[in-house]
């Protein structure tokens, strides 16, 4: 009952695009999450639209409905969740892989939570596709002192409840940005620190000017370069042109961005460059342990910016076309 030809960890957008695809190819195959449904999306910023076209979020060939320029993570949610109940693909929320050991065929075990229920699973599988993306792994300062406050954050959700709050905003790439203006347009006093001169260069086109007319203007404060040294209970203390100061906060979102789980991937045996954290990969996908497989941005390491659900489905359509052809030569 518990073996299949492929297993599939991660529930977002990639990870159903392979699991469309395992089943048109006649693949028994399953889903394994640990959260819920498109678990990343669904930690998304409340009210943030994504950074391309509804077409290209598109994945089995199911249309998106939406007439938005810039599709919202609501709509998102609502058709990745539709394409599953459509395609009626196997997907066991809730479910932590914890081990994958590979004999003959993976063995694949974890801790499932239902209903307030703690139990042990174990699924056998021919081949295995990690798609867990890397939005769970928040890169954060390295531990500085106060980084662990529960006034500290690492995710952003809704504005409304830091209205005329103070509120630091670390890191001024499209996260921190846009975060940054949508406190300031919700009443907060927002601050913003960046470790370099200016805010990332890479910043969307319609937030970078937005952003740099606030600061100019000092609707938002601007700290950069900085360094962050401390966080206490009242407030953050950087080093600022040699000079340290002190920024009251009564919130500080930590948004210097995120890196695929490597202690996850080490743990199942998978080999990886120390520097780029980038696996080693062949051109379809398949890791150094054969018939495992990293399709979207969970193989890349560092470059994390250059792998989007546009990309990331087609690499597991390539990922399952490979595990198709195998699975036909050895029957």
């Amino acid at each position: 009952m518990n073996n299949y030809d492929l297993l599939i960890i991660g529930s977002g957008p990639v990870g159903l695009a392979a699991a469309l695809e395992a089943k048109r190819k006649g693949l028994n195959a399953i889903i394994l999450e640990k959260g819920v449904l498109c678990n990343s999306l669904y930690h998304f910023p409340s009210f943030m639209r994504f950074f391309t076209t509804a077409e290209l979020l598109e994945i089995g060939g199911h249309a998106f409905p939406s007439t938005d320029i810039k599709p919202t993570r609501q709509r998102a949610l609502d058709y990745y969740r539709r394409v599953t109940q459509l395609n009626r693909i196997d997907v066991r929320l809730h479910h932590k892989v914890e081990s994958i050991i590979k004999n003959d065929i993976f063995t694949i075990s974890g801790t499932s939570s239902i209903k307030g229920d703690i139990n042990k699973f174990e699924f056998h599988s021919e081949n295995v596709i990690i798609a867990t993306g890397y939005f769970d792994n928040p890169v954060g300062l390295g531990g500085i002192p106060g980084e662990d406050l529960s006034h500290v954050s690492y995710y952003y959700s809704e504005p409304h409840g830091f209205y005329k709050h103070d509120v630091v905003v670390i890191g001024a790439g499209n996260s921190g940005a846009e975060t940054a203006l949508e406190l300031y347009r919700h009443g907060a006093n927002v601050t913003i620190i960046h470790k370099y001169e200016e805010p990332k260069s890479s910043l969307k086109y319609w937030v970078g000017p937005d952003l740099k007319n606030r600061i100019k203007n000092k609707e938002i404060n601007s700290v950069m370069p900085a360094i962050t040294k401390k966080i206490d209970e009242k407030g953050v203390f950087v080093l600022h042109n040699n000079e340290e100061l002190f920024i009251p906060a009564d919130h500080v979102f930590i948004l210097t961005g995120f890196t695929p789980d490597m202690e996850m991937l080490q743990k199942f045996g998978i080999e990886f460059d120390n520097d780029t954290l980038a696996c080693d990969l062949s051109d379809v996908y398949e890791s150094s342990i054969p018939g495992m497989y990293l399709v979207g941005s969970v193989g890349f390491g560092r470059a994390t910016n250059s792998v989007f659900i546009e990309n990331g489905r087609e690499h597991a359509v390539i990922a399952v076309n490979d595990i198709a052809k195998l699975n036909k030569t050895n029957n």
